[in-house]
């Protein structure tokens, strides 16, 4: 079972520990968007993402990085 954009603690911990170097507050969401796509468990359709989605996924890996 794939990670799906409504799995955001999920996905916020596998960028995390993904990328360390990267400080979540700087991050932009074109390039968020990218990072999760890219994930080796990720399988959602990519066009169900949106604004608020993005957020919750950069609120959670900030979360994540306390």
């Amino acid at each position: 079972m794939g990670l799906k954009w409504i799995d955001v603690q999920d996905i916020a911990i596998e960028l995390a520990e993904q990328k360390p170097e990267v400080d979540p507050t700087l991050v932009r969401f074109t390039d968020l968007r990218e990072w999760v796509l890219a994930l080796d468990e990720f399988d959602d359709d990519p066009d169900h993402c949106g604004e608020k989605i993005l957020e919750a996924i950069q609120q959670a890996w900030i979360d994540e990085m306390d």
